[in-house]
Parts: C-alpha cells; structure tokens; sequence
C-alpha cells in the first residue's frame, strides 16, 4: 500500500512555504496532467505532501484549484480522518506551481477526489502509524499498546496521553510503514461527514481573493483588441489615438496565432493604462483592423446544414455489435429522430485574469487558472524560460467550468509585463470572455431504433461534431474516440445490435472542454430517445430504461469497439482515464439511481393538463446520476417547478459539497437546455454579454432535492456528472406536459411556436 511514500523530512522540500523541519511525507501519483495528457504522456510524480511540524500543527498541500468545488476542504478531510488529527490544528496550504514537488496540478475533469483519494489516506495513516510507533518507542511498549486519538497518542495500559509534538522529530527519523492500515468505516471522523468549505467566511464576508482582485506594487491594467476571427492578424491600428486617452501609457501588439492553436493567445494588441477604463478606452481609440484569415467564412447556421449533409454521408464505425443494419430492417417498428446542440460557453462569473511581475529575468505570475503547471508550460514557450523558473500562483476561481484551463490569458500579462517593465494585470471583460473562448463543440446526431417483438433490437448512433482534438491537431476532423467514450460507446444496453459512427466536422472556432464535456450532446441524445421509444410503445420511461439496461452486470466497453486502420492496437475504452477494475461500468447502480429518483419524484403519477415530470440517467465520470424534472409550461412558458438528483458517487468525502454540485449541475444544465447558444457570423462570435447569452436566473430557479447513495465504492466525480442527465430530463418532462418533443437545445421559444 506505502511502496509508494517517501519520508522526504530531510530534504528540504518544502522550504519555500514554511516549513523546515517536521515530519514531511510526500505521496507520488500518476499525472494527470492536461498537457502530457495531450502529448500522450504518464509519468509519476510527486503530488501530495504532508507535513508535521515540530510543535504538533498539520500541514496539508492541497495540489488542487479552489473554485467552490471544495477540493482544498475534501482532500483534508481525507488527510485528518486517517491521520487523526485534530481540525483545529490542520493548516490547509495551497501549493504553487511546481511540477517537480506536487506534479499534477490540473484541476479538471472531477478528479480531486477520485484521483487523490488513496494517497491521501495512505499519507495520513502512514504519518499517525509513525508517530505511534515512535511513542512505542519512547514508552518503551509494544506499538499495538498505544493508539493515537484527536492529535494525541494514548498509552493504552496506563492510560497516559501526550501531543503529537512530542513524538514528531523521532517519528521524522522512522522508514515509511510497507504496510499502511487505513481505518475502518465505522471509525471514520470526517470522511463522509459534512465540513464547511474552508473559505466559507472569507467567501460571506467579501474577503476572498480572486484572480481579478490581485494587486501589485506599480501594478498597471492591460486589455486587448484581439482578431475577431480565429486565425485572425491584426493589418492596422492607431497607437497614437489610443496614447491620446488620458491614463494610457503605452500600447504592445501581441504576437498571432499560429496553429495549432494549443493555449496560445489568439494575438492582438494591448493597451496599458493606469486603470481598466483608461485601458478600455484607449482599445476603443485603437481602432484596430484585422486580416481574418480562414475561418472568415464560418457561419454557424450555414454549417448546420452541413453538419446534417456529414450525418448523411459517409461514416467511420467505432463502435459495432451484432448486425444493427440487418435488425433494423427485420424490426416490426422503427423509431428515428435527429438531435442538435449549439456551441455553448463555459461564461464563469469571473472572467479570465492574469497578473505578471518581472524582477529582472523573475518573473511571478498570479492567474484564475485551473492547473498552475499549464501556466507555466505554455507562458514559458513565449518569454525563453524553463517552465519550472515561473512562479505561478492560482487565485480562488469565480467559476471556472473548464475555461481557466488554458491560460492563453496569462501568456499575454506575461508578455505585457515584459515589454513595459512594470507588473500588469491582464483584464479579459465579459465580452472578451465570450467572444474569444474556447467553445463546447456544436453536434448533430441521428438515432435510429428498432423494436421486435415489443423489444429494442437495434440502436444505431451516429454524431458530427468538431472535436477537441483540432485544438492540438488540426487534421482532427471528426469525433474522437475519447470523445465518443463520454456516453456513446458505453451505453450500458443489453442490445444484440448497436452501432456508434461518426461523419466529418473541421472546427472553426477553439473547441475546449467545458463542465461534462460530450456528455452534454451525448446524454441528450440518448435521454431523449429512450423517452421517445417509450411513448411510441406505450411504456413508462423509467420501466424502458430498466429494459434496456437489462439485467446487472460489469461491461466492458472495450470488446464492441472497432479498430481504426491504421491504428497501432486495438481500442481500448478510455473509462475516464480509470481502469475498469477500480471503477466498473456498473449496471446494477445505474439502476439504483433511477429507481431512487422515481421514488423521490413520484414519477409516473398522473399530473394536471400543462405540467408533467421528464427522467434521465447517465454514468459519466466514473459516478451515476439520474435527474427528474417537474415542468409546467402556460401560454408557451416555461417553468421549471422542482428538480431531483440522484447520485452514487463512490463515497462521499463531504456530502455538503456533493449537494451543492448537483443543485450547480441543475442550474448549469437547465440554463444549458433553456437558454444557451453561441453563433457565429462572418468567422466571429456574435453574442457578447449575458442579454446575448443568458443563464439561469434566480427567479426560475427550482427547488432541487438530493439523494446521495451510500456506497462502499472508491470515490467517482463530482463536479460533472449532475450535468448530462438534466437536459434530457426537463425536455422529456414538457413532452409529458404538451406532447411537444424538442429535439434540439435550447429551448428558447420552441413552446411558443
């Protein structure tokens, strides 16, 4: 269990922040790093760290990125149940970027937990093993005799108690246990209890510090007139109207875009100024033109149609059972339907924002960013420096959901900084955050079903949609398999016959992940039509999904999928990046959350005329959610009246935390399924703002109500899962309202028509 620990107490790692001597255990793990991720890469690296100081108080490095998630209060929890400590005396550092002391840093994809879970536990246990076995010595007992308790260790035969700080220097001098003992449920303290987020105060009071609240010494405020167009170089503008603004005080063009578009700023020029507004206005003097390049031409209704001609056209299997054509000929009934979603936007309330300070060839960076090492990486290919030399600090996050993964912005305060001297803070407003992000993908599908006999027989899938690949690659034209793994090629049907193809899709714009990631389109899809197969054969919806799911079983995606030519190996399913062993597709918990839902919704009671209650479920991110949604639709309004989640997520470290994100994933999925659509004219984003690009408002807001499955299981994600089942759930609950069926997100004023 501990091959992996070190007792690193005497090597001064952890200098830097404070702490010099002590008991230091450092917990290795496999990267999961977004850039050695694109690269293909694993390697294993330091990432977690436990320190005792001498005087007794813990030090927990958290490696991961606060932004309301709770991350920097869960993985403590873990540390503190194992360790048993008392939280009073935990100190919870965030780590800086530094690759070489806490590796992977990226926070994205719901991993904090997941991921981090057993080393955690194992550091903890191991440091409270160490400081048992060192009172042992001490009292001169057998170590079985002595059992440590609240941040104390207890002589069990005379009943004498002493601090952890009496034994922290002689335990720093101990081998790492070989064989860690973690602690039993049922004498857990924190895990599975709730704890108030650590920034709860600081969050209530306005004392927090985010990205956009960094200030500096001499510190002076840039924003920038970027290329409208990806692709885009800047042919003209006015540097001397612009220093003609009162406050601006120089003016920096930015280098352009080269592709691959990686995390690469889009290029542009930047105005400095003494405060946003001058610099705000100076952009306006700018006057800047732009060449736009090859994606002038992208127009996002235009390509629509010719995403349904790629639907059409030729196809790539990825995934095949049995003979889906030959079953879908010799059904009694067919079922076929097309869905769409548009590009969405991550739009966190804090817009992107980077601080830069050289000091000679230092330089210290401040950014909202979700992995300080990306920062790093990509800031260093820009200003000649070794990634490891930037010091990189991530602020609190105002929301996050994906975009603050790539640092294009924190490259520009960089170079900015440099070219005037001074510490610069990079300002992204609300329409530069919406205009030049990196967008969820746009995705046309067809599914076509066939029944036999009052079964489901075939299930033909096919998507086109521009994949996330093309951001590092541009020869990606199509889906990916990656992509296709978050939904498709693991639908979890007992179906003798099921095909998933793809159809070509060149990406126009910068396509990134965003909270769920092809779940969304994916889960839509899939939801929508088990509702539709339902209603076409005269059955409860929750009763077809238990059909299709069919009896409960662990599957492996892998056996149905179908190897590319040319590919080295055969395929394997990505399984969010776990093994199937550790985290299986299991069917018997998929069926838990459903049947949990119903139960909590009522669903399938009769319900007045206008209003009725839609379901879905879906397994992303190695957890299950299921959601159902009351609607009530009056003169072609809609009204989300009542919402309700179920999850099994492994175990819940804090059930507060996984309350709150799935009462976040209702929110973020209705404003998803209502509202939200980005679209583009003449190569460039047309909305800018919040009038063009709505969210959720407090006044539709529904009460949400949660069910969290206790489970012995390994922790899955959090974060995302509540997402993709949303959707499909409140579209389905306006079918049973109106006996309207919307096939395409969002919403907006389909009722009306």
């Amino acid at each position: 269990m501990s091959k992996h620990l070190e007792n690193v107490s005497r090597r001064g790692f952890l200098k830097t922040a404070g702490v010099t001597s002590g008991l230091i255990l450092a917990a290795p793990m496999l990267s999961n790093h977004v850039m050695a991720a694109a690269r293909g890469e694993e390697e294993l690296v330091s990432s977690g760290y436990l320190a005792i100081k001498p005087d007794g108080t813990a030090h927990v490095f958290v490696h991961r990125v606060e932004m309301g998630q709770g991350s920097r209060t869960g993985l403590p929890q873990v540390v503190a149940d194992e360790l048993e400590a008392d939280w009073g005396r935990l100190h919870i550092e965030a780590a800086f970027g530094d690759k070489a002391r806490f590796g992977d840093q990226n926070t994205d994809g719901s991993t904090s937990i997941r991921k981090f879970y057993d080393a955690f536990r194992q550091a903890g246990a191991a440091a409270r093993m160490m400081i048992e076995q060192a009172a042992a010595n001490e009292w001169g007992v057998s170590v079985s005799d002595v059992e440590a308790k609240k941040h104390r260790v207890i002589n069990k035969i005379t009943g004498k108690s002493e601090d952890f700080s009496k034994f922290v220097v002689a335990a720093s001098k101990l081998e790492v246990p070989k064989d860690v003992q973690l602690k039993k449920k049922a004498d857990r303290t924190f895990i599975g209890k709730p704890q108030r987020n650590i920034y709860m105060k600081q969050i209530l009071t306005g004392g927090t510090q985010f990205g956009q609240d960094t200030i500096r010494p001499n510190m002076v405020f840039a924003v920038a007139a970027r290329p409208p167009v990806v692709g885009g170089k800047v042919t003209s503008y006015d540097k001397a109207a612009a220093m003609a603004v009162d406050g601006v005080l120089d003016v920096v063009e930015l280098p352009a875009l080269e592709m691959p578009a990686l995390f690469k700023p889009v290029g542009g020029v930047a105005v400095v100024a003494s405060n946003t507004w001058a610099a705000m206005k100076g952009r306006e003097a700018l006057n800047a033109q732009f060449e736009d390049g090859a994606n002038a031409s992208y127009d996002s209704a235009e390509y629509e149609k010719q995403l349904w001609k790629s639907i059409d056209g030729d196809s790539v299997t990825h995934m095949k059972r049995g003979d889906v054509d030959a079953a879908l000929e010799g059904a009694s009934k067919t079922y076929s339907a097309d869905y769409y979603v548009p590009h969405q936007h991550h739009i966190p309330m804090e817009p992107p924002a980077a601080t830069a300070e050289w000091n000679g060839d230092d330089l210290k960076m401040w950014v909202c960013c979700q992995d300080p090492t990306s920062v790093q990486e990509t800031v260093a290919a820009f200003v000649g420096k070794k990634p490891e030399e930037i010091y990189v600090e991530a602020t609190l996050l105002g929301g996050a959901f994906g975009r603050k993964s790539k640092p294009d912005f924190a490259v520009e305060a960089a170079l900015v900084a440099k070219a005037v001297g001074r510490p610069v803070k990079m300002v992204w407003s609300r329409e530069d955050d919406v205009r030049h992000g990196y967008y969820h993908t746009v995705a046309a599908q067809r599914v076509n079903v066939g029944v036999k006999d009052g079964k489901v027989t075939a299930w033909k899938h096919k998507a086109a949609y521009p994949s996330i690949g093309a951001t590092f690659n541009p020869a990606a034209d199509q889906p990916g398999a990656f992509e296709l793994g978050l939904g498709l090629l693991d639908m979890p049907f007992d179906t003798a016959n099921m095909q998933v193809d793809t159809g070509k899709a060149p990406a126009h714009v910068r396509i990134g992940w965003m909270r769920s990631v092809a779940n969304i389109q994916q889960a839509f899809a899939v939801g929508s039509m088990v509702d539709e197969i339902a209603q076409g054969e005269g059955k409860n919806t929750a009763d077809m999904w238990m059909e299709l799911i069919g009896f409960d079983r662990k599957i492996n995606p892998s056996v149905d999928l179908v190897k590319q030519p040319g590919a080295p190996r055969d395929p394997q399913y990505s399984n969010y990046g776990e093994s199937l062993e550790r985290h299986p597709v299991d069917t018997a918990r998929l069926k838990a959350v459903l049947d949990k839902v119903v139960q909590m919704s009522g669903y399938g009671k009769d319900m007045p005329k206008g209003k009725g209650i839609g379901i879905s479920v879906h397994r992303s991110f190695v957890s299950y959610v299921a959601c159902a949604a009351e609607v009530e639709v009056t003169d072609g309004e809609l009204k989300v009246t009542n919402a309700w989640m179920a999850v099994d997520c492994g175990v819940a470290v804090n059930p507060d935390r996984v309350k709150a994100q799935m009462e976040g994933a209702v929110l973020f999925g209705m404003s998803i399924a209502m509202h939200g659509e980005i679209t583009a004219k003449d190569g460039a984003i047309v909305e800018g703002n919040f009038d063009g690009y709505p969210v959720c408002r407090m006044s539709e807001c529904p009460p949400v109500e949660t069910a969290i499955i206790e489970s012995d299981a390994v922790p899955g994600g959090v974060g995302e899962p509540g997402v993709p089942p949303v959707a499909p759930a409140i579209t389905n609950a306006i079918f049973a309202a109106t006996g309207k069926r919307i096939r395409r997100l969002p919403i907006k004023d389909q009722l009306s028509t």
